[in-house]
């Protein structure tokens, strides 16, 4: 479940990108739902549990990956998760996802904005751009410094929005799931910011 990024440039702007972390999920206990149970996951030391549930919502852990920076470095773990039986081809449609990533890299908050819009220019067009700069605007100014160990998350629901929380703190909602299908493709996009990555995290670890 380990793949390797071999991309020059700054470490943090670069490891930035990578790093939309997560919160702390709570588990969707298998009595109350009645679906199948997926077992947590644990990639280099950090554990990622097997299901999530919020805002009316359970969701199931598709597979979790390391990316490494230039081969040497660890830049983060990242776990994705999606509707029990989905199809992960269709992660970029209207349904509800999350995305949990862990730190081994102190980042400062300002950027990630700079570094997440390099890999959107490659997946949307100008004119989506545009339509968006507002609503990535928003999401920029909500990021904090990280430090190791601390985590992001990027959850989507239908009607609601995109939500991004740091270590369990919910920071901002951005509305739209226009907005979801552009800020997801940053890793999971027909040109993401790691193929090795995108294909870890579809394939059912």
């Amino acid at each position: 479940m380990i793949t390797d990024m071999a991309r020059k440039g700054n470490l943090g702007a670069c490891i930035a990108v990578f790093l939309l972390a997560s919160a702390f999920p709570s588990l969707a206990p298998a009595e109350a739902t009645g679906l199948p149970v997926t077992p947590p996951m644990v990639i280099e030391g950090v554990t990622f549990p097997g299901s999530y549930t919020g805002d009316g919502v359970v969701l199931h852990l598709q597979n979790a990956a390391l990316l490494r920076y230039k081969i040497v470095f660890r830049g983060y773990v990242v776990g994705l998760y999606l509707p029990e039986g989905a199809d992960p081809s269709s992660v970029l449609e209207d349904v509800p996802k999350r995305m949990e990533f862990s730190y081994f890299w102190s980042i400062p908050g300002k950027e990630f904005g700079k570094a997440g819009e390099k890999i959107l220019v490659r997946n949307v067009d100008e004119k989506t751009l545009e339509r968006l700069r507002g609503r990535l605007d928003r999401i920029d100014r909500a990021y904090r410094d990280i430090r190791p160990g601390d985590r992001y998350a990027l959850t989507y629901v239908p009607g609601r929005g995109t939500e991004l929380s740091q270590n369990g703190i919910p920071l901002t909602v951005i509305e739209g799931a226009d907005f979801a299908a552009a800020y997801f493709s940053i890793w999971l996009g027909e040109k993401p910011l790691d193929d090795g990555l995108k294909k870890e995290l579809l394939r059912k670890g």
